[in-house]
């Protein structure tokens, strides 16, 4: 038997390899969904304080923020792309057209963390599901 043989009989079904999303599945199904809950809450989190670091990466006073960082303030660039900076994704606040208040980290941190929270969101819910039908599967064959 090759090893693709012994690990569809390793699993109980003789003759079948397991598919990849079989197993990445039944991995996920062994986690505890309070753990994926918890890394999903704690992304969030993390996100949202990113998100407040960009949004108030300019201050109170975007022009004295300026002139502290040594750039010029433009006030007909402002003026002219004056949503910008009430945009809520991506985050700009710029002085002018080539010096930009939010750091470079903040937008693909947020795409990065907002996903990690979706994603572990869906493993929780998967998680769950899988527990719950393990254990109406259990129940249903203990009577």
């Amino acid at each position: 038997m090759s090893d693709g043989e012994t690990a569809g009989c390793a699993a109980g079904v003789p003759d079948r390899t397991p598919s990849a999303a079989a197993a990445v599945g039944a991995r996920l199904g062994r986690r505890h969904p309070v753990l994926w809950f918890l890394l999903s809450a704690l992304s969030g989190a993390v996100t949202f304080f990113v998100w407040l670091c960009g949004v108030f990466s300019g201050g109170l006073d975007v022009g004295e923020t300026c002139a502290l960082r040594g750039q010029t303030y433009d006030d007909a660039y402002r003026s002219e792309h004056w949503r910008e900076p009430s945009r809520f994704f991506p985050l700009h606040d710029k002085c002018n057209a080539s010096y930009d208040l939010v750091p470079a980290w903040v937008n693909p941190a947020l795409v990065l963390f907002s996903l990690v929270a979706v994603g572990s969101l869906l493993a929780a819910c998967w998680t769950t599901f899988v527990r719950a039908r393990r254990l109406w599967r259990t129940r249903r064959t203990a009577r």
